[in-house]
């Protein structure tokens, strides 16, 4: 088990998709997500099938959040060329945890 730590804090657990499948799969044919998803290596994410809309972080190799949005099922986002990997939660989830631009997160497993 992972966890999604920010300044020492526990945001939620994480699963880690680093195989191409499992990247490819992310959170298609889910119903919902608890915790987080993070894709690693990743620059874009697509919710094409997806039931239900996701926040998004762009973060770099650092962890360093570059960009959130919050993406619609059936949506494209575009490239974030200097991201290292994406953490990908339910909609909503961004703004429980105050996670935004300039934060800095890590994955512990």
């Amino acid at each position: 088990m992972a966890w999604l730590v920010r300044d020492g804090d526990v945001l939620a657990s994480a699963d880690i998709a680093r195989r191409v499948r499992e990247r490819t799969q992310g959170l298609l044919g889910r119903d919902t997500v608890t915790g987080v998803l993070v894709l690693r290596p990743c620059r874009q994410v697509h919710t094409f099938g997806m039931r239900f809309p996701i926040d998004v972080a762009f973060c770099d190799r650092d962890g360093t959040v570059l960009r959130t949005v919050t993406v619609a099922p059936w949506r494209v986002t575009r490239v974030v060329w200097r991201a290292g990997f994406v953490v990908e939660a339910a909609a909503g989830s961004f703004d429980r945890w105050h996670l935004q631009a300039g934060d800095t997160v890590e994955v512990k497993e």
